[in-house]
């Protein structure tokens, strides 16, 4: 296990030398996205638009933050991540076609997602669930928002983070999953729990 600090826009070289199991703080932009993030980006890229802001080297964090207005400017109360399989049926095209090189959530992603983080160079951050307020700490500044017509939770918010973390990377580009590899041990334990007591 290797720890890195890394800052924003990561490139693929870099992001190919990340392994299961290391652990990274993020500095620099990322934005958040949902599910009708993820809608929109595509429609928007389908209908030949550009996307509000390069997401190329970027990490995008599967989060809907609960923010608070002061003096014009947002500040953020709490950002904890959603479960990312919700995304499942966008990240891959999300990943080949803006050139994400980090995703942020927990709980994992599907097939196509790990398929495309292996063929197109990005890798998936787990950050631990229920740390919404730590994760609030790391962002320095929300640099702005974007589609707040889709509501606070599911709108683009683009954040200024300083050692965003620790993050541990739980699918990497070689196909390694941790999730996976951690299921596996699981059920070989149960297994042999149950053959010892006798159970089918």
């Amino acid at each position: 296990m290797a720890v890195y600090r890394l800052s924003t826009p990561i490139s693929e070289e870099i992001v190919r030398k990340l392994q299961v199991n290391d652990k990274v703080y993020l500095s620099g932009t990322i934005v958040t996205a949902r599910d009708a993030g993820h809608r929109r980006a595509l429609r928007f890229h389908n209908e030949g638009r550009q996307l509000p802001i390069n997401l190329d080297g970027l990490a995008v964090f599967h989060c809907g933050p609960l923010m608070r207005q002061e003096n014009k400017s947002w500040r953020v109360v709490a950002a904890g991540p959603t479960t990312s399989s919700r995304m499942e049926p966008f990240e891959d095209q999300f990943i080949k076609l803006f050139k994400i090189r980090m995703i942020i959530g927990k709980g994992g992603m599907g097939k196509k997602a790990v398929n495309a983080m292996k063929k197109y160079g990005a890798v998936y951050g787990a950050f631990t669930g229920g740390a919404a307020v730590l994760a609030a700490k790391a962002i320095k500044r929300v640099k702005g928002v974007e589609w707040s017509d889709l509501g606070m939770p599911e709108a683009m918010w683009i954040l200024e983070v300083e050692d965003f973390g620790p993050l541990t990377v739980a699918i990497d580009t070689h196909g390694n999953n941790l999730f996976e590899i951690i299921q596996t041990k699981v059920d070989k334990t149960k297994e042999q729990i149950y053959k010892k007591l006798g159970i089918k």
